[in-house]
Parts: structure tokens; sequence; C-alpha cells
């Protein structure tokens, strides 16, 4: 595909987003304990790694390294700050839920997460799919783009 007739990669990320809320779906819909435990952790997986990807690439990190506000930061610095703590915040609630079914097979617990979960993630990509999109299509680095293909397959 030449770059003319290639999606944008705002796009393709969305597209990946959408694979994400699959994979969740089927840890909602899993009728067995395994099944739950099979699902999200191929959900934590799929994450870590999708944000990671978005991380590394799309999101620089504020100076130091420091997810708290920076003084005087630019209204993208902000934001990109903001999605990169989201981030850690859906990373970490979907690492309790996995440890919660590997490590004791609490579905319970681990589905009493899920709620918080669910809408952190809607709301996260929502922000990233229509607040982000236009600086990221504008701003992103022709071998950051081409990373997060290649990474993508």
């Amino acid at each position: 595909m030449n770059d003319e007739t290639r999606a944008p990669l705002v796009t393709l990320l969305a597209t990946e987003h959408r694979r994400l809320d699959d994979l969740f779906g089927r840890f909602l819909s899993a009728a067995t304990p395994e099944a739950a435990a099979d699902t999200i952790r191929a959900f934590d997986v799929a994450l870590r790694r999708h944000t990671a990807l978005e991380d590394e690439h799309l999101f620089s990190a504020p100076p130091g390294g420091k997810l708290a506000p920076a003084e005087g930061e630019s209204g993208r610095e902000r934001l990109f700050r903001e999605l990169a703590l989201e981030h850690v915040q859906l990373r970490e609630l979907s690492g309790m839920m996995a440890r919660l079914l590997s490590e004791r097979v609490d579905v319970e617990g681990a589905r009493s997460l899920a709620g918080n979960l669910a809408r952190r993630w809607d709301a996260h990509t929502a922000r990233e799919e229509s607040e982000a999109a236009a600086l990221l299509q504008e701003f992103v680095d022709p071998a950051a783009d081409a990373a997060i293909r290649k990474a993508l397959g």
C-alpha cells in the first residue's frame, strides 16, 4: 500500500481500540473461571503492548519523566501527559483483574472492577480518537508512524 492509500495512523489505532474492546467483551461473557482468566490475561497483554507503543512513539514523556503537570505546559503537552497517566491507570486495573483471576480464581472480584475499567477505557479511547486525533495527524514523527504501523502489522 502506498502513502496515498494507506489508512491514517489514527484509524489504525482506533481499529486496535476496537480489538481491545472485543477482548474485554469476551472477558465479560466468559462462562467459566478459566475462560475469564484467559480472556482478561489476553486483554491485559494486548493493553500493555498497545499503551507501550503509544507511550513510546506518540505521547512523549514530560520533562523528568513525571506525570505531574509541568509549569507552562501547552495544551498538547497536558493532553498527552493525561493520556499517558490514563494508560498507567488502565494497566493497573487490568493487571489487578488478571491477578485476581490467576492467583485467587476470584471471578466476582475481577468482575467488580470491570465496570471501572470499562468506563475508564471508553473515556480514554474517546479522548484519543477525538481530542488527540488531529494533533497526532499533525505532529507524528514519520519514524514513530512507521514503528507503530510495523508493530500493529
